[in-house]
């Protein structure tokens, strides 16, 4: 059994929503071996309602999120990072900060649920369908022999799995 605890940063443009769902079904499917958190290259400085309601509708805590700039996560006080996941295309075509602790990086792209326009219901349906393919992601990487593999293999299947 593994002892470490891997931190690891959802990256996504406005941290409102595919982020910080991420973050939740991470802390929550992780607990104990993950510890994540979540930022935004232009942070919106909210968070999206519809992200908060799905993480309640998939019972996992709602307090706590906050939309924040990635440059919290690049200085000498941040977690020392294991893992940067981006989220969405735009903040992957970004020139990101440089990450302490040369963290294994992977593109895990997901469409944005937050510009899907419709009724409030047809919202959390997408707001839903993003959950449900974040969670199956973050449950790969769960099931992943970290402790048993080289950096190079890690990569290569953390970024099999934003493929999936």
């Amino acid at each position: 059994m593994n002892e470490k605890t891997y931190q690891v940063l959802f990256v996504c443009t406005g941290n409102s929503a595919r982020s910080i769902l991420a973050e939740g079904l991470m802390n929550n499917a992780g607990r104990g071996g993950f510890v994540a958190h979540s930022a935004g290259s232009r942070p919106s400085g909210t968070v999206n309602p519809f992200a908060l309601s799905t993480l309640r509708d998939l019972r996992l805590p709602t307090e706590g999120y906050r939309s924040k700039s990635w440059e919290e996560f690049a200085g000498p006080e941040a977690p020392a990072l294991d893992f940067v996941f981006t989220v969405c295309d735009n903040a992957a075509g970004e020139v990101c900060p440089v990450w302490p602790g040369q963290p294994v990086t992977a593109h895990w792209g997901v469409r944005d649920p937050a510009a899907f326009e419709g009724s409030d219901a047809e919202k959390a349906k997408v707001f839903m369908e993003t959950a449900v393919t974040l969670k199956r992601r973050i449950e790969l990487m769960l099931a992943l022999p970290l402790d048993k593999l080289d950096t190079m293999a890690i990569r290569r299947e953390v970024r099999e799995i934003g493929t999936r």
